[in-house]
C-alpha cells in the first residue's frame, strides 16, 4: 500500500495579513490568503493530503515551512528582494504555471506591467484577460510576484489579499513607506 504524500499546513503572521502556507518533504506549494479549509481543498485537487505542522509534519517540511517564514519576514522588512525558498507549482493549471514560473524574469523587483503587457511578453498578445486569471489563482502569493501586475493605466486590480495587502506591496518595492493600514 503506498502512502499518501503529504503537505504540512501553517499559518504565517504578516504585515498583510496571515498567510497559508503549505510545503511538501521537497517545496512550499502553498503561500496564499486561503483560510485553512480553502487551502485544505487545494492541497486536495493536487492529490496531497493536508496534515498539520505541529502534529503530524516530516522533518523536512518543518525546515521548508520556516525556511518560508524567515524569507517572507525578510521581504516584508525589506531586508531582501527575493525568495530562495524551493517551490513548486503544483498546486496551478499548466497555463498558471506557465505564466508564474516566468514571472520574476519579466517583472524584476521594483518593476510593475499591466496584464496586456505580461501577455504580450508571454508570446499571448490577445490573452491578457487568461493571464488575469492565472495570476489570480497564484498558489505562491508574494513569493511569486503577481502584485507586480496592475491593470491598464496603473490601477491595482485583482490580488488575493486585496488592493491594500497590493499596494503595501509595491510600495516596499519602490522604496516607499508601506501603508501600515491592512
Amino acid at each position: 500500500m503506498r502512502i499518501p504524500a503529504t503537505a504540512a499546513l501553517a499559518s504565517h503572521d504578516t504585515p498583510l495579513g496571515p498567510l497559508t502556507l503549505a510545503a511538501t518533504d521537497d517545496a512550499l506549494v502553498l503561500c496564499a490568503f486561503d483560510e485553512r479549509e480553502r487551502a485544505e481543498a487545494r492541497i486536495a485537487r493536487a492529490g496531497l493530503t493536508a496534515v498539520d505542522s505541529v502534529d503530524a509534519a516530516t522533518s523536512a517540511q518543518l525546515r521548508i515551512l520556516q525556511e518560508t517564514r524567515r524569507e517572507l519576514d525578510a521581504y516584508l522588512g525589506g531586508r531582501s528582494r527575493a525568495f530562495t525558498v524551493r517551490m513548486d507549482l503544483r498546486l496551478a493549471t499548466p497555463f498558471s504555471r506557465t505564466t508564474m514560473e516566468r514571472l520574476d524574469g519579466i517583472l524584476p523587483y521594483g518593476e510593475t506591467s499591466t496584464y496586456a503587457e505580461l501577455a504580450a511578453a508571454l508570446g499571448r498578445p490577445r490573452a491578457a484577460r487568461a493571464v488575469g486569471t492565472a495570476l489570480g489563482a497564484n498558489p505562491l502569493c508574494v513569493v511569486l510576484p503577481c502584485h507586480r501586475v496592475v491593470g491598464s493605466g496603473g490601477r491595482l486590480t485583482g490580488y488575493a489579499g486585496g488592493v491594500e495587502a497590493k499596494r503595501f506591496l509595491l510600495d516596499l518595492e519602490s522604496g516607499r513607506t508601506p501603508s501600515p493600514s491592512l
